[in-house]
């Protein structure tokens, strides 16, 4: 059952996520540090409350190395939503950050020297194919408005070519990330609620830094045109519902990510995960009515089949009885 749960919660936090982050950067494409700026204050709230104990409860890895990748996760995390205000569509965003198994092989190979098997590196193969499609395609349609008109030139595409090397940059500090995460837990145990925590904590000052961003959003966000709460009849600026919303569910999703990786193998979360992405992406494409091509989807197949194939999902059905299950079976 709590398995089922955590499934659940994957799916419907993540892609709820995935709905209200567009409904936010649709109307506000710069918003992407205020929507940081909130998942983290209530994740940190949350994790200072129930894990950390109000702070009477010493962590288990030391604090010195949370700083290290606090730095990493706070990077990628501001890089990749600050990337949707140059001229980044939502689809690609996603795509482009499905290529986490690209990084993650290269690191591997290089700092931890790492072997992988033949299907590993067709799986990559596939999914460098399907982000580079996907990213030429996308490259085709790059358009902004600015200052109330259509603009000409290479300035739109000069703007595109910087937010795909923030995401470029993004993906392989992720990776390093991992990495380096995986590292503490081989040496101190696996404590996936305490480190969510202080990667959600730690980080909080750095957003100073963005005050100026953060605040001039909070005012655009409090003209926004108001929607009824229907159970409290009460009439609030859309944009700050959409944020609660965004803030709720990316809370549940996390949760439901956590509880799942204590509870099954990491093929089964890899590939719950792959799926609630694939499920988010037509979602957005067909309700938001993002341009997607032909070519879009065959990109779009190919990452997908190169992530299960990473995973040897096929190979479950090939693989032989667990012996508990034989005799069991006797």
């Amino acid at each position: 059952m709590n398995t089922v749960f955590a499934v659940l919660l994957v799916f419907v936090g993540c892609c709820s996520n995935v709905v209200s982050l567009e409904l936010l950067v649709r109307d506000f494409p710069g918003c992407g540090n205020i929507v940081t700026f909130a998942q983290f204050v209530f994740i940190a709230l949350e994790g200072f409350i129930f894990e950390a104990r109000c702070g009477r409860k010493k962590p288990v890895i030391p604090v010195s190395n949370y700083a290290i990748m606090v730095s990493m996760f706070f990077t990628v995390s501001v890089i990749n939503n600050y990337a949707l205000n140059f001229n980044i569509a939502m689809p690609l965003h996603m795509i482009f950050r499905s290529g986490s198994l690209i990084a993650n092989m290269v690191l591997g190979v290089i700092l931890l020297k790492k072997r992988y098997s033949p299907s590993k590196y067709l799986s990559i193969a596939l999914v460098s194919c399907g982000i580079f499609i996907c990213t030429i395609m996308s490259a085709k349609q790059v358009k902004v408005a600015r200052d109330g008109f259509e603009e000409q030139g290479f300035y739109p595409v000069i703007r595109w070519l910087v937010g795909i090397g923030m995401l470029t940059f993004a993906l392989i500090m992720s990776a390093r990330m991992g990495i380096f995460q995986e590292t503490l837990y081989k040496k101190y145990g696996k404590h996936s609620k305490e480190a969510l925590f202080y990667n959600h904590f730690l980080p909080l000052p750095g957003f100073l830094l963005l005050y100026s961003d953060i605040y001039q959003h909070c005012a655009h966000f409090s003209q926004s045109p108001p929607v009824l709460l229907p159970l409290v009849e009460l009439r609030v600026p859309s944009m700050w519902f959409y944020l609660l919303i965004n803030v709720i569910t990316q809370y549940v999703c996390i949760r439901g990510v956590f509880i799942l990786t204590t509870e099954c193998a990491s093929l089964t979360v890899t590939l719950v995960v792959t799926l609630r992405k694939f499920l988010s992406l037509i979602f957005s494409i067909i309700y938001f009515q993002n341009p997607f091509t032909m070519l879009h989807w065959a990109g779009t197949a190919l990452v997908f089949v190169g992530t299960l194939l990473y995973t040897e999902v096929w190979n479950l059905r090939a693989a032989p009885p667990h012996p508990n299950t034989m005799k069991k079976a006797r």
